[in-house]
C-alpha cells in the first residue's frame, strides 16, 4: 500500500477512535476514496493497536490502580480496582461473543456506504439524545454490574461501521446518568480489551502472511495513529471540561448526510 494512503487511514483512525463519530465509519469512506481493495482490514487494525498504545498510556494510572486492585482481589481483599477490572470484563464479555459468531457477515454485509451513513445520522441523534435528557450524577466509582452490562450489550453496536463504539457506549452512559468526562473515561478504558483482542487476531494473520512489505506498512500505520490518537485523547477530554457532545453531533448528521446522498447517487 503506498505511504500516503497508510498516513491517511493512520491519522484518521488516531483522530476518530475515541471521539463520538466512528473511526471504522471514517476509515470505510476514507478506503473508497483511495479505492483500497487490498489488505485493508490489517491496516484497519494496524491502526487500531497505535490507538491501544495510546490510551494506555495515557490512563496508566488507571491501569496499575486495576492491576493492585485485581491482585488484591484475587488474595481475598476487597478492593475498588478489582470492582473495576470486574466491570470492564463485563462489559466486555457482550462484544466478544458477538464478534466471534459475527465476523465473517460483519465484514461482508455491514460495510457498506448506505449502512455506514445512515448508522452515523442515526447514531448522532442517539447521542444528542443521550446527552440532552441524561443527568450527569454519577461516576466511575458508582458503577453496578447492571450499568456494566448495559453499557456492554450498546458497544455490540459498534461492530457495524458508522456507529461508533466510543459514541454507542457513552452514549448508553450518558442516558444512565454519567457525567460526560467520566462516560468518556469509561468508554476509553473499555477499548483496551476490545482493541488488544482484535490486534492479537490481526497479528497472527501477520504472522501467517510472513510478507515483510505488509508487515512494515502495519507498523508504521500503528506509529502514526498512536500519535495522532494520543493528541486527540488530551483535547477531548479537556473539551468535554467546559461543553457537551453539541459539535460531534452536528458534524455526524452532515457527514452522514453527505455519505447518503454519495451512496445514493444524488452527486
Amino acid at each position: 500500500m503506498p505511504l500516503f494512503e497508510i498516513v491517511v487511514l493512520a491519522i484518521i483512525q488516531g483522530v476518530t477512535e475515541f471521539i463520538p463519530v466512528s473511526s471504522s465509519g471514517h476509515l470505510r469512506v476514507g478506503s473508497e476514496f483511495l479505492d483500497l481493495s487490498e489488505n485493508t482490514l490489517i491496516i484497519d487494525v494496524a491502526v487500531h493497536v497505535g490507538t491501544l498504545f495510546a490510551v494506555a498510556l495515557y490512563f496508566w494510572r488507571d491501569l496499575v490502580f486495576i492491576a493492585v486492585g485485581t491482585f488484591e482481589t484475587a488474595r481475598g481483599r476487597k478492593h475498588d480496582g478489582g470492582r473495576l477490572a470486574g466491570y470492564l470484563i463485563i462489559a466486555t464479555i457482550p462484544i466478544v461473543i458477538a464478534g466471534f459468531f459475527g465476523e465473517a457477515l460483519l465484514e461482508n454485509s455491514f460495510r457498506t456506504l448506505v449502512i455506514v451513513g445512515w448508522t452515523t445520522v442515526g447514531f448522532g441523534i442517539l447521542l444528542f439524545l443521550g446527552d440532552r435528557l441524561g443527568m450527569t450524577i454519577l461516576r466511575i466509582e458508582h458503577l453496578s454490574i447492571p450499568h456494566a452490562a448495559i453499557i456492554g450489550l450498546a458497544q455490540i453496536l459498534a461492530l457495524v461501521p458508522g456507529t461508533s463504539r466510543s459514541g454507542v457506549t457513552i452514549t448508553a452512559a450518558r442516558f444512565l446518568g454519567y457525567d460526560r468526562r467520566e462516560a468518556a473515561r469509561f468508554s476509553m478504558l473499555l477499548s483496551i480489551p476490545a482493541i488488544a483482542g482484535a490486534g492479537i487476531l490481526i497479528g497472527m494473520r501477520l504472522f501467517e502472511t510472513d510478507d515483510p512489505v505488509l508487515t512494515r506498512d502495519a507498523f508504521v500505520a500503528a506509529v502514526l495513529s498512536f500519535v495522532t490518537a494520543l493528541v486527540a485523547i488530551v483535547l477531548f477530554l479537556r473539551w468535554l471540561r467546559f461543553a457537551g457532545f453539541g459539535p460531534f453531533v452536528i458534524y455526524r448528521i452532515i457527514l452522514g448526510g453527505l455519505i447518503l446522498a454519495w451512496a445514493y447517487g444524488l452527486f
